[in-house]
């Protein structure tokens, strides 16, 4: 498979995941799912890196892809404690829309921090889809 079959692969499991986080969350503490959730992805991802002999690359990671990671990891568990948080006070369909502006703040954090070429039509494209999620909330 090339990037876009797993981009698109990766938009339908998202999609999945609102809908189950949703119905996960009802009756409990957000954090609590959260935690739930963390330690399955926790564990696939171990299965399939000791499945595929990955963990030898382990020794190769330099202080800065450890930083990377760390800062990564800090920042996937901010979102999902948010994106969780709000799934427990409000509908996916009005939730789900609002965390796809991440594709804006990606768009904005690239150009900065990486350095990467922003198109117009990225631009507008990202445009659009802000556009979009805040018509959603309408």
């Amino acid at each position: 498979m090339n990037w876009l079959s797993y981009a698109l692969l990766g938009a339908l499991a998202a999609s999945a995941t609102a809908i189950f986080a949703k119905i996960g969350v009802a009756g409990i503490p957000s954090n609590l799912a959260v935690a739930v959730r963390t330690t399955v992805v926790v564990l696939l991802a171990w299965c399939l890196v000791l499945a595929r002999g990955e963990q030898a690359a382990l020794p190769a990671l330099s202080g800065r892809a450890w930083l990377a990671l760390l800062l990564s990891g800090i920042a996937t568990g901010a979102s999902w404690l948010a994106y969780f948080k709000a799934l427990s006070l409000a509908p996916a369909v009005r939730v789900a829309p609002i965390d796809k502006l991440s594709l804006a703040f990606t768009l904005a954090l690239a150009w900065l921090i990486l350095g990467e070429t922003l198109t117009l039509r990225a631009l507008a494209g990202a445009a659009l889809m802000v556009a979009g999620a805040l018509l959603t909330l309408g």
